[in-house]
């Protein structure tokens, strides 16, 4: 029996813990960092103040992750994000493909809970910061509210993966809010002169059909005339969740100190619209739904983002800036809202988006002011133009990765943040980044303890394309379709593809590139020929003139005729994807962006990819064959689609595709890392939006690993995951490596985009 005697004062229970970092915030991003971080040799404290990890994406807020993707509705293909934000999302696909928000917190909790270097702390807030001088942050005071515990958490190094920026806030590091004028950075979509104005927070619901009508009685909060809400129209009995994305309010508030005013005027908000579903008569369909849930607590866009030695900029967004130190890349649009959110009489959004893929320096992830502090998450060194790409939570999760792999070479090296740079070794950064399946654009891995660069790589089989064949399966063209080929440099081959038509039409060919290699928007019109074709079946030859500079995807692109078909197949190879020119509202992409004025973003055509089941590749013959499938790929530091498909595809026909790799001494081989294809072309939304399989077609699900003996050392069944690592407790002493492969189906090859050998 425990007594608490009278007392004129008592303390919290204290408890003291030092690590390497101290990460603030189990968002995505702060999870990603720690998980990193962990894995890299360092201890790390992971600090959440609220139950469950996930963040935006948990099922406290219930948002999908995306980044680069866009909801594949933008011009940037194979950009999922890579590193550990991948895992997690290809894990949530194969246990989770309906999206289902409780089952992703603990795909992510699962994930922290594996790595022994990290110690969790939910439900526990931070609240002070301590400084060893006016530079330094010595330890951070965090309080559990369930344990009723003071944390004092003690570390060299610190990460602000909070979202409100707390640790960046109490530390006194530089920061901003609202957005600044044009005249500042250059920006042309910025305002003339800067304000406070930010985006707003959203709280969502979701509704359950019971198979019995329900009655709803609205709380007297409840809004009342829902005609204040100027799209009221929008609203239906379908749509919940952050379909309802636009549910939005507070940008004329102070989105960290009145997140609790907004919250109540978004229950409002949600409560009055649920009433007015239910008993305006308008909607008969909802009468069997209830309501079964309405966040407790907003999801929250913008508040408070910290200077570091760089400003992320809308030019680098739209110009696709290169930058020296690039660890990162973004590819959303520039999403700017209307402070009034869903009061507001303008459109929920303004999304711009970029020709491709933009790069963010490693001077945006820690504080210019504060030595030990980076930051992580929607909070680091951009302008609030740029912020509006660089927020979501793919692109967030993928600078938490950074950060959490910058402090594992801090501590080796005795360095802090900014000393990375000054010192020189950003080029290590990006390469242990790079190692680990984080994808830099423009950067490629070299190792040379890597014994894959010392190897004599052949294969039982290379695929050579000269065909993706037919198989009676026809589709109308409409939308405009286009054949995505990579190409060498010089001529392009004679292709051949089938259309057929019940009349008297001509078909429009164009051959197409991409101004900047490695973007996927087709604003390079290279040949155009318009055929005449008969009622039937034509043979289409199509004879381009054109050449090519340097390897890249072109384009073969067949405008919109509804009087046409043309040929597909259902053959599905790493690498090879067909885009369509069609519209994706969810994303502002109407088939075209048409810019209003000057306002620094450009006039182009929008070609994505559709959905699985769908998606098919054009029937199309190409003379001289694409042979750009081989073996040495595995070792050309790129592990997905960029300029080429980089990887080993081995041909259909071959019954058991081998990888070897020989050397002529014995060696003593540790480790061995394997990098599959789990399709970055998928955005892989985490919750809400369902999917139509749990494992990506083109990943190898079976294989095993020979030695010089051929003797099987290794052996893996129903894989899903992008990359697998294999140790050896007992090294290998072979002067062979084998992997064998089995075709992931009858109608996709087997592929491998990188092996890693470690002594």
């Amino acid at each position: 029996m425990i007594k608490g005697e009278v007392s004129a004062k008592r303390e919290l229970k204290k408890v003291s813990l030092t690590a390497d970092l101290i990460v603030t915030g189990g968002g995505l991003s702060g999870s990603c960092c720690a998980i990193t971080a962990a894995r890299a040799g360092l201890k790390v404290v992971l600090v959440q103040d609220r139950p469950v990890l996930g963040g935006n994406a948990s099922s406290e807020v219930r948002l999908w992750v995306l980044g680069a993707t866009s909801h594949m509705g933008n011009n940037n293909r194979w950009a999922r994000e890579g590193g550990v934000v991948d895992e997690i999302l290809v894990e949530n696909m194969y246990r989770n493909p309906e999206g289902n928000a409780v089952i992703f917190d603990t795909v992510v909790l699962d994930k922290v809970m594996q790595e022994p270097n990290i110690t969790l702390l939910l439900n526990t807030a931070v609240h002070e910061v301590i400084k060893s001088d006016p530079d330094t942050i010595q330890s951070v005071i965090a309080f559990c509210s369930q344990n009723g515990t003071s944390y004092s958490l003690t570390a060299p190094l610190f990460c602000d993966a909070s979202g409100d920026g707390v640790v960046g806030f109490l530390s006194g590091a530089a920061f901003r809010m609202g957005a600044e004028s044009k005249e500042e950075f250059g920006e042309k979509f910025a305002p003339s002169k800067e304000y406070g104005e930010l985006l707003g927070h959203s709280l969502y619901f979701y509704t359950k059909d019971i198979g019995k009508p329900v009655n709803y009685v609205p709380p007297s909060y409840a809004l009342q005339d829902i005609t204040k809400i100027p799209r009221y129209r929008n609203f239906n009995a379908k749509e919940h969740g952050c379909q309802l994305w636009w549910i939005e309010y507070g940008g004329r508030l102070d989105t960290v100190h009145e997140t609790e005013t907004i919250k109540w005027e978004l229950w409002k908000v949600v409560y009055g619209v649920w009433n007015y579903i239910k008993n305006s008569g308008k909607f008969p369909e909802a009468k069997n739904l209830t309501l079964e849930w309405v966040g407790t607590i907003p999801g929250k866009r913008e508040s408070r983002r910290f200077e570091g030695d760089y400003m992320l900029t809308q030019q680098d967004v739209i110009e696709q800036r290169t930058h020296s130190d690039a660890v990162a890349y973004g590819g959303w649009s520039v999403d700017l809202h209307p402070a009034d959110g869903v009061f507001s009489e303008r459109s929920g959004c303004n999304q711009w988006h970029s020709k491709g893929l933009y790069q963010i320096p490693y001077r945006c992830y820690y504080s210019r002011n504060v030595k030990n502090l980076f930051f992580a998450g929607r909070i680091i060194s951009v302008s609030h133009v740029a912020f509006g790409s660089s927020r979501v939570m793919g692109t967030a999760a993928y600078g938490g990765q950074v950060v959490g792999m910058a402090a594992a070479l801090c501590k080796k090296e005795g360095l802090l943040p900014g000393e990375l740079l000054a010192k020189g070794k950003v080029p290590q950064l990006q390469q242990a980044l790079l190692k680990e399946g984080h994808h830099v654009p423009g950067y490629a891995f070299s190792d040379p303890k890597d014994l894959v660069r010392s190897a004599t790589v052949s294969a039982s089989s290379e695929l050579v394309l000269d065909e993706l064949p037919e198989q009676a399966f026809l589709k109308k063209l409409d939308p405009a379709v286009a054949q995505l080929l990579p190409l060498q440099q010089g001529k392009v081959p004679q292709l051949v593809v089938h259309a057929q038509t019940a009349v008297n039409t001509k078909l429009q060919v164009e051959l197409c590139a991409s101004e900047r290699a490695g973007n996927f928007t087709p604003d390079v019109v290279l040949e155009t020929k318009t055929i005449d074709l008969v009622p039937g079946r034509n043979c289409v030859q199509l004879t381009f003139n054109a050449a090519i500079a340097g390897s890249r995807y072109v384009f073969v692109l067949f405008r919109k005729n509804p009087d046409v078909e043309l040929h597909f197949t259902k053959k599905r190879i790493t690498g090879i994807l067909s885009v369509f020119n069609q519209v994706n509202a969810a994303v502002s992409n109407y088939g075209k962006q048409m810019p209003d004025g000057d306002i620094g973003v450009d006039a182009f055509e929008f070609w994505c990819p559709q959905r699985r089941p769908n998606g098919h590749n054009i029937a199309i013959k190409m003379n001289p064959a694409l042979a750009c499938f081989g073996a040495d790929n595995v070792r050309n530091g790129i592990d997905r689609p960029t300029t080429q498909p980089n990887a080993w595809v081995a041909d259909f026909s071959d019954p058991n595709p081998r990888l070897e790799l020989s050397w002529q001494d014995q060696k003593k081989i540790k480790a061995v890392t394997l990098k599959f294809d789990a399709d970055f072309d998928h955005p892989m939304e985490s919750v809400l939006m369902g999917h139509p399989e749990n494992v990506m077609p083109f990943c190898v699900r079976d294989y095993k690993l020979y030695d010089d003996a051929g003797k099987v050392v290794y052996e893996k069944t129903g894989n899903y995951q992008t990359i697998n690592r294999v140790n050896f407790e007992t090294p290998l002493a072979t002067r062979k490596l084998v992997l064998e492969v089995k075709h992931p189906s009858a109608d996709v090859p087997a592929s491998v985009f990188e092996v890693q050998c470690y002594e």
